[in-house]
């Protein structure tokens, strides 16, 4: 099934999205500096342009996503995953000392400020889980791994603290 098949060229979101980090950076420090002039009077009239293509572009990208797709919603469905696919990869993008202190069986540690560093680690070729401790870095994880043409990435949405609360086990390191 072509799912992406209404999506953009990734390198170049990926392109429009480092020029936007550094524009966002520039604007910050406009922002912040004691020169008081508008954000947007800082911009060419060109990257407002690729502004605007690119706020488009992401738009585009956010509604067309399928209720669930990127996702893992409940203990229940991780756990069927893990039976029916036990190669599925699961990823814990917290940090390691909060890895160490409790962890999904079976996890791996790749923290989310260290995932570019470890990219050659991550199949594609098989299912891969990310989750974190209340799913805001797992959704940054999800969303990069995405952006660079990974097709087998979804997040827990319940997170370690849902699996906890469930009273699953917990592996510790």
């Amino acid at each position: 099934m072509q799912v992406r098949n209404y999506y953009l060229n990734w390198n170049s979101i990926y392109q429009q999205l480092s020029k936007v980090t550094l524009l966002m950076l520039l604007s910050l420090s406009i922002v912040f500096s004691t020169v008081q002039m508008p954000v947007s009077a800082a911009l060419s009239t060109d990257t407002k342009t690729e502004l605007t293509i690119l706020e488009s572009n992401i738009d585009r990208f956010l509604t067309n996503i399928p209720s669930g797709f990127f996702t893992v919603s409940s203990v229940e469905s991780l756990k069927g995953i893990l039976l029916d696919r036990p190669q599925t990869m699961i990823i814990d993008v917290r940090e390691p000392s909060e890895y160490r202190s409790g962890h999904i069986p079976k996890a791996i540690n790749i923290p989310i400020r260290t995932l570019s560093n470890h990219i050659q680690e991550i199949p594609r070729d098989r299912p891969v889980i990310l989750y974190c401790s209340t799913g805001y870095r797992s959704a940054m994880g999800l969303m990069t791994l995405h952006l660079l043409g990974y097709e087998n990435v979804r997040g827990f949405t319940p997170s370690y603290a849902g699996w906890r609360m469930a009273g699953e086990a917990i592996a510790k390191s």
